[in-house]
This record gives C-alpha cells, sequence and structure tokens, in this order.
C-alpha cells in the first residue's frame, strides 16, 4: 500500500506541476501569436486527447514524467506560407525568450500561491525549542528549554527553517549569530561554531545532531502543555510548564514510564497520589486524586486531565496577511536552495542531497498522508526545484534555450545549426548523468 501510495502522489504531484509549467508556455505562446500544436502532459502514446478551434491538441500520454508545448516552427517541419507568421521561429527575440522563460516562472508563480494557500488552510510547525543540548552547542552556553528565534539576524520559528539558515552557512561560515528566547522570557545571542564536537565537518544531514542542538520534541520530560477543565490536573493546582519527576516518590525518567506509574500507583491506592513537579527551578508536591474510566475491555484506566507539552505551532493567516508571508516564504526558500547548488557545483555541498523519482515519490506519499497543508507545502518546493533545475544553462532545458537567445542577442545573429546540435547532445549527457546520480542516491537511501 505505501508503494502505491507513493507511486498515486507522485503522479498526481507531477501531474499539478507539470500541467502549470507546460500551461505558462502555452499561454504566453498564444499571446505572443505562435501556434501550438499539442499540449502534452506525459512522454509517448497518447491516452486521450481532444482538439480545440484553434486547432491544438491536448493530451495525456502514457508516461507521466514530463510534458511539452509543441510549437509551429519552420525548422522541425514545412510550414504553409500564409502560416509563416504563427512559426515560434519567426518571432522576435524577446517573444521567444518570454515564451521560453514562461514555464519556469509559472512554477514561480505556483510556488507563491500554494505557500499562501499552506498559511491560509494553516500549517503545523515544530517549534524550535531546545532538548537536550550537549557538545558544541553545550560549549557556547545553550541550555535546554530555550527557544531559538533568530539565526543572523533572519527570524525563525520552526526547526525546518533553522536547518535552512544553517546548513548553507556551514560551507562558507565559520561561526553563526543565534538569538534564543531563554526559559525566563529573556534573550540572549550567543556565537555558535559551525564544527562538530570534534572539530570535524559538519554533515547536512546530521548538523543538528553534530553541533548538540537536541529539538525539544527528542526530550522525553513529561512537561503540562494543557490543561482540562474540572479535571483533577486542574483542582489540584497544577499549571502549564509543570514538569513531573516523581509520582509517589518513583521517579520518572520519561513518559511512557509516567503512564506505567501511573496506572500502578493509582490502582493501588484508589486513585490517591502524590505529585512532585519541578517548577520554577524549586520542586514541589501536589496531592491528587486521579480519575477512573472503565475501557470496553473492562479494565480501569486512571487520568488526571493532562496534555503533554505540544512541540507543534500552528501557523494560520488571513486572506491578505498570507500574501507577505507566502512571498518571504519563498523567497528564503529559493535563497537557500540556490546557495545549495552553488556549493554542490563547487564541491563542498554533498551531492548525496540530489534527490530522484523514488525519494520524491516517498516524500509525496509522506506529505500526503500528513495532511493537506503539508502536501501544499511539498508541492511549493517541487515547483521551486522544477523552476531552478530548467534555468540552468543546459541545452535542451528552458536555462539552455534563453542562453541560445542571449548569444544570439550579443552577436547578432543565431548560433549555427551544428552548435547546437552538439549544444544538444551535452545537454543530453549532462541530464542523463544527473539522472543518473539521482536514482543511484535513492537507491542508496532505500539499502542503507
Amino acid at each position: 500500500m505505501e508503494i502505491l501510495g507513493s507511486a498515486f502522489w507522485f503522479l498526481v504531484a507531477v501531474g499539478i506541476l507539470v500541467t502549470f509549467h507546460e500551461f505558462g508556455h502555452f499561454i504566453v505562446a498564444r499571446r505572443m501569436g505562435v501556434k501550438v500544436l499539442r499540449f502534452s502532459v506525459g512522454f509517448g502514446r497518447v491516452l486521450w486527447s481532444r482538439t480545440d478551434r484553434y486547432g491544438t491538441e491536448f493530451a495525456i500520454a502514457a508516461i507521466p514524467l514530463g510534458g511539452y508545448v509543441k510549437m509551429l516552427d519552420e525548422r522541425e517541419s514545412d510550414v504553409p506560407t500564409e502560416q509563416s507568421h504563427l512559426a515560434f521561429n519567426n518571432k522576435s527575440l524577446g517573444a521567444r525568450s518570454a515564451i521560453i522563460a514562461a514555464g519556469p516562472i509559472f512554477n514561480l508563480i505556483f510556488t507563491v500561491f500554494a505557500y499562501w494557500a499552506m498559511f491560509v488552510v494553516g500549517v503545523e510547525e515544530l517549534r524550535p525549542v531546545l532538548g537536550q543540548v550537549d557538545g558544541t552547542a553545550a560549549a557556547a552556553a545553550f541550555n535546554k528549554g530555550e527557544r531559538i528565534v533568530q539565526i543572523d539576524g533572519q527570524p525563525v520559528r520552526s526547526w525546518s527553517q533553522v536547518m535552512l539558515e544553517l546548513v548553507p552557512r556551514s560551507y562558507q561560515q565559520t561561526s553563526v549569530s543565534v538569538t534564543v528566547e531563554r526559559v525566563d522570557g529573556g534573550r540572549a545571542v550567543r556565537s555558535l561554531p559551525l564544527q562538530s564536537a570534534d572539530g570535524g565537518k559538519l554533515d547536512e544531514m546530521q548538523i543538528l545532531d553534530q553541533l548538540g542542538l537536541k529539538p525539544w520534541h527528542r526530550n522525553p520530560d513529561v512537561v503540562v502543555g494543557k490543561l482540562v477543565e474540572g479535571m483533577p490536573a486542574e483542582r489540584a493546582g497544577m499549571q502549564i510548564g509543570d514538569r513531573l519527576v516523581a509520582v509517589d516518590g518513583i521517579d520518572v525518567s520519561d513518559r511512557e514510564a509516567f503512564v506505567k506509574i501511573l496506572q500502578t500507583q493509582a490502582s493501588s491506592k484508589q486513585g490517591a497520589l502524590v505529585l512532585t513537579v519541578m517548577r520554577g527551578g524549586q520542586a514541589t508536591e501536589i496531592p491528587i486524586k486521579a480519575q477512573s474510566t472503565v475501557l470496553e475491555d473492562g479494565k480501569s484506566y486512571w487520568q488526571i486531565g493532562m496534555y503533554y507539552e505540544m512541540y507543534y505551532e500552528l501557523q494560520r493567516y488571513g486572506v491578505l496577511e498570507s500574501i507577505p508571508k507566502s512571498l518571504q516564504e519563498s523567497w528564503s526558500v529559493t535563497t537557500a536552495s540556490m546557495t545549495m547548488l552553488y556549493h554542490m557545483l563547487a564541491g563542498r555541498a554533498s551531492l548525496k542531497n540530489l534527490s530522484g523519482p523514488i525519494t520524491i515519490a516517498q516524500v509525496a506519499n509522506a506529505s500526503a498522508n500528513s495532511g493537506f497543508s503539508n502536501f501544499l507545502k511539498f508541492l511549493a518546493l517541487i515547483s521551486l526545484s522544477l523552476a531552478i533545475v530548467n534555468l540552468l544553462p543546459i541545452p535542451v532545458l528552458d536555462g539552455g534555450h534563453l542562453l541560445y537567445n542571449l548569444i544570439e542577442w550579443v552577436k547578432g545573429s543565431p548560433l549555427s545549426e551544428q552548435a547546437q546540435t552538439v549544444g544538444v547532445f551535452i545537454g543530453l549527457a549532462m541530464i542523463i548523468g544527473m539522472m543518473g546520480l539521482a536514482f543511484y542516491n535513492d537507491i542508496a537511501r532505500q539499502l542503507s
């Protein structure tokens, strides 16, 4: 089922993003007076098609790994004299460039739209609160319970944004300035060396562990996050933020241990318990009478009416307020992605960061199963990746065609057909190499 789910959501994602990308080429081509012969989602044998009144065939093909817009072009086939003005190659350099750039631009537009919809719907972000601190972070005076709010002056609201700021900086900086909100509510600025505890180079995939920044969600402490009105915990005077350390003098090591001790002690003492909590650095004993609930199997389950501290924070904004948020998110992810790509090409970042369709399919399935807003976030990231990849100056990609146009603008005439043919072969070799590496990384992840 996981394989089927991954395949299904991969096809859904590819279908949406490819359609939007090709629609950019299509709509701008029509605006520029170019006749579009076919708008295809997928390659290979046509499974379904329809022709509109302008003579454009809209098709869905058998291989759903891309798509294309075929335009009237004298370089590809004979064009009747009366239609020569509708051919792509007869349009101005500016018009041709606009048509080529429209695909990636529409991917960028989709990215902003997807982030906007994500913020309107609401997305749960993992708060960047520190759990256990060790290694480099401990040496830099970071403390458990502190919340990271800025990195080098850039605001962060989640662990994913912390990663987004730390990883690119780890390639070119020796340290970063981190602003934290202390447990007492005050703020402090600390310098965090970008190196592991043993002084070694950081791995992008394990950067938090190597720096000693353990996210709070990995912390097993039993901390009160919410009290149920009218239940024993509230009546006994427990407070949000209390950390449970013992039940009837029995130490509580983690949440699982707390549940077991609570059930055992409450059953033997008819619910009468004494909880020891840490509050404001002081140990406080709280007598409490747990409440019993009879389960379907007839057994009693004791509860006190508290929820553990929540690690997720809902980010939801109004329709208008979400517009600048989506633009800011798009810009942050774009700059981080471009920085990562630059360092990969420079040999500073690992090529293991390159992912192929297997990993993308798995992430598509996981994001879809975790909620609509997370799937929107996934679509935004993949759409942005498509835009960036397509703008690379590699022949056969949109960026390669734009490069040809730039050369034509500089020299005053197009490149020779021979030069363009050589470029196509070079481009294909580069694309095949990139795809091969991506597949290798996918398979290596599955085997590791």
